[in-house]
């Protein structure tokens, strides 16, 4: 086959509650591109992905994600202070770790995924 895949835009399971969720993703960097019906589509430089108001907890807490950002050192230095676990129900953050794979930080949503946001390998 030719033809080649330009991008990769998922769907996430918001949890029980939809709103606070799209709260949850704007405090990490994404913008809320829009929103109609259930579904609101979010882009954070060239990761996006689409919130789905829905809430299935055994299949959010087994769903991982990952994506990139230019620094993560830096991108865990905005985060950290916004306090995310103390604003939004079982929100966790870990902060960068090094794994054998690289280093990561993880993020569990109000949903319960658990997100692996890792250093650019570019």
């Amino acid at each position: 086959m030719k033809t080649q895949a330009t991008a990769l835009c998922p769907f996430v399971p918001s949890g029980a509650n939809f709103p606070k969720s799209i709260e949850f993703f704007e405090a990490l960097g994404f913008q809320k591109l829009w929103q109609h019906d259930g579904l609101a589509g979010f882009r954070f430089g060239g990761a996006q992905f689409l919130l789905q108001d829905i809430n299935i907890p055994e299949w959010q807490s087994n769903q991982m994600i990952t994506f990139e950002v230019e620094d993560l050192d830096a991108y865990w230095a905005e985060l950290e202070p916004l306090n995310l676990p103390n604003l939004f129900a079982g929100v966790k953050l870990r902060p960068p770790t090094d794994f054998p794979w690289g280093r990561e930080i993880h993020i569990i949503d109000p949903g319960g995924v658990c997100w692996h946001v890792r250093q650019n390998s570019a």
